[in-house]
């Protein structure tokens, strides 16, 4: 289940992705696979070979991506999650959330 986001934010995240762009989404969630993970991080792109390329310079492989056909993307989580964040530059992500 996701939570702490806003519609408006998850649309905007959809239309990025249909568009073809590397887009970003940080939500609190629970699941009950992950006990100790409480936010994930989706990184769509409707474009897979990108999104691939995108994921090979963090060392993501192509089959963890989750291949929903509306909106392809990576579910990060943990230290590889804050790790990319960081790298990519969204700080904001890392402070909303605490991570």
């Amino acid at each position: 289940m996701a939570f702490g986001i806003k519609r408006q934010e998850v649309n905007e995240w959809k239309r990025r992705v249909k568009l073809g762009e590397i887009a970003f989404l940080t939500h609190f969630w629970i699941d009950d696979r992950f006990p100790d993970v409480k936010t994930v991080t989706k990184v769509g792109c409707m474009d897979l070979h990108k999104l691939t390329e995108w994921g090979k310079q963090y060392g993501l492989k192509p089959h963890w991506i989750h291949n929903d056909p509306r909106f392809p993307h990576f579910d990060l989580m943990g230290e590889t999650q804050k790790k990319i964040l960081k790298k990519e530059g969204l700080h904001d992500h890392i402070e909303r959330f605490n991570l």
